[in-house]
């Protein structure tokens, strides 16, 4: 249920390109891939790269990959060339979009997510739209979407799922494999699905 989760988590955070709602954007986001899965469901159970292709398409272009993959990179993103930071970026999509395609199908409604109301500071550099995800317990699990305003429109490049950021975790586990085996190396595996990046956290779900 954690990858569901934070799978869920990062195919919602997909603005649409006409709102300048955080909010509604995230809203809007949530109907429209329940819809896509609702309506397609067992073709998608068949046939899982159809999903995957649906979800390049509505993901990539809407998100800060860039951003989030400096903010990843940290330190060793330092005097990396852009076309490096950019393969780096496409590698860490491709392995979430290829993990969370199925864990999408696991979730059977959208009544399953809450979106809250904004609360707290927000600025067009750092703005958080809360959310609460139903599991099949039915405690709820807190997902928060860190987004930025870049050229007029809103992009998400963080997810914090009960308190802990993708983005810091996935820092920490690149890092290490950067100083294992330096970035070269390490984009070859990431590359190759050799490196598995996750969040750990504990949903209370037995």
């Amino acid at each position: 249920m954690r990858t569901l989760i934070l799978g869920l988590a990062l195919l919602l955070a997909t603005p649409a390109l006409a709102s300048n709602d955080p909010v509604e954007l995230i809203r809007q986001t949530t109907i429209e891939l329940f819809e896509l899965v609702e309506d397609n469901r067992e073709l998608y159970q068949q046939q899982p790269e159809l999903l995957r292709e649906e979800l390049e398409r509505i993901l990539r272009p809407n998100t800060d990959m860039i951003h989030s993959a400096r903010l990843v990179l940290g330190r060793h993103g330092r005097g990396l060339e852009r076309e490096q930071v950019e393969a780096f970026a496409d590698a860490l999509s491709d392995q979430l979009m290829r993990r969370y395609a199925t864990g999408l199908l696991e979730f059977r409604s959208r009544e399953q997510v809450e979106v809250l109301p904004l609360a707290g500071e927000n600025t067009e550099r750092m703005t958080r739209v809360r959310t609460r995800i139903r599991l099949d317990s039915g405690s709820r699990a807190p997902v928060d979407y860190v987004l930025r305003k870049r050229d007029g429109q809103w992009m998400v490049f963080d997810v914090i799922i009960e308190g802990i950021s993708y983005v810091a975790t996935f820092r920490n586990q690149i890092g290490e494999e950067i100083r294992r085996h330096g970035f070269d190396r390490m984009l070859e595996r990431l590359q190759a699905g050799e490196i598995e990046v996750d969040v750990e956290i504990d949903n209370g779900n037995a």
